[in-house]
Order: C-alpha cells, then sequence, then structure tokens
C-alpha cells in the first residue's frame, strides 16, 4: 500500500507530534491502514480527525480509557446517543467534584497564608507548622495532593 499519509503528515494536519500519533497507536486508538515497502506506516484520511477527536475529548477531561470507548460508540452509527450522554453526565460530574475540592483548596490555602506574617523564621512558620501537625487546614489543603 503505497496510498496514505505519512506519521509526520498525520501529526502535521492534527496538529499533534509524531511521538503522540505513535502513542496513541500503542493505546489501540489509532491503526496505520498500512505500511509502505520500506516499512513506514501509512495512514488514511480519517486519522488526523481521530487524532483531533482524542484531543478534543482529553480537553474536557475524559481519559484515554473513556476515550476508546467513545471511539467504538463513535464507530457503531446505530449505537444509542442516550450511551454516550450517559458517560458526558458522568465526567460533568467528575468535574464538578474536582472544582468543589479545588475551591476547598483555595480556603484552605488562603486561611493558611492570612496565619503567616512571613516576620519570622522557618522554625516558626505557621504554614510549615500546620503542615507537619496536620490540622483542619492543612487536611484540606492537601488533599489533593
Amino acid at each position: 500500500m503505497e496510498h496514505g499519509l505519512t506519521i509526520g503528515r498525520v501529526a502535521r494536519c492534527s496538529g499533534a507530534n509524531i511521538q503522540t500519533v505513535r502513542y496513541y497507536e500503542r493505546r489501540g486508538l489509532l491503526s496505520p491502514a498500512g505500511r509502505t515497502e520500506s516499512g513506514y506506516r501509512l495512514y488514511g484520511p480519517e486519522a488526523a480527525r481521530i487524532i483531533r477527536f482524542i484531543r478534543n475529548a482529553q480537553e474536557l477531561g475524559f481519559a484515554l480509557r473513556e476515550i476508546a470507548e467513545l471511539l467504538r460508540l463513535r464507530v457503531d452509527r446505530k449505537g444509542q446517543c442516550a450511551k454516550i450522554r450517559k458517560q458526558a453526565s458522568a465526567k460533568l460530574e467528575t468535574v464538578r467534584e474536582k472544582i468543589a475540592s479545588l475551591r476547598g483548596m483555595e480556603k484552605a490555602l488562603g486561611r493558611l497564608i492570612r496565619t503567616c506574617s512571613a516576620q519570622g523564621t522557618t522554625e516558626s512558620c505557621p504554614i510549615l507548622n500546620s503542615l507537619e501537625e496536620k490540622t483542619d487546614e492543612a487536611k484540606n489543603s492537601t488533599a489533593l495532593f
């Protein structure tokens, strides 16, 4: 098969780099349509669209295993849109939980910063002491670390 897009061309068309294309291939998200006689990968015209799909889904917070399922559903044109809506709704709930957790971290860090006058030594630093003692502020501020 000599007709197709080289990996470099697919990367340029999709805005990804070559290593990303290879990574998606290793993860089973993308397959070359064939190879040249000298062994270079050749991709079909849909490869760049698939890569853009993957990258857009990642920007919305979908993990690669979730994206693999979305790609399977995308190929199954008779599948139900309700499945995709369910996945998107679950992702939205996860995002909302992360936002709530980040807001809690923001408040806890703000409280810790307000307790510090920045006048003493690190030995008496209320932020370090709080983190060491696992006070309520420290527990809240390190919840996601």
